[in-house]
């Protein structure tokens, strides 16, 4: 197996930390429940009673990190998961828990409960 350069390393980090807080880890999970589409960022406020400020406040924080993508249509502004993104970190993690030393089973993350 390569060895993961040390800018994918801190890349995944500052993923991870990004979605460390419970407001932005329960944007991320909205978000993806609405894959391909997303949603308009109010309904991501009020779903999540998160006021704008600081709703907008961890959309920056998402985005920055490349994990939610924002496009403007009209005066709405929607927000989707970064699939691609997210593959890339699960990928990273994956290949130390599952494959290199069997920690963890592959089947028992592949299933949802």
């Amino acid at each position: 197996m390569a060895k993961t350069k040390q800018e994918d390393v801190t890349r995944f980090a500052d993923m991870l930390g990004a979605m460390g807080t419970e407001p932005r880890l329960k944007i991320m999970r909205l978000l993806l429940s609405a894959h391909p589409d997303g949603m308009v960022v109010g309904e991501i406020g009020s779903e999540l009673e998160i006021s704008p400020s600081t709703l907008s406040h961890h959309l920056d924080k998402l985005k920055n990190e490349g994990l939610v993508s924002v496009r403007r249509d009209k005066t709405f502004l929607w927000c989707s998961a970064n699939v691609k993104s997210l593959e890339e970190l699960l990928a990273f993690l994956y290949a130390e828990c599952c494959t290199r030393n069997k920690a963890i089973e592959p089947r028992k993350i592949v299933c949802c409960k």
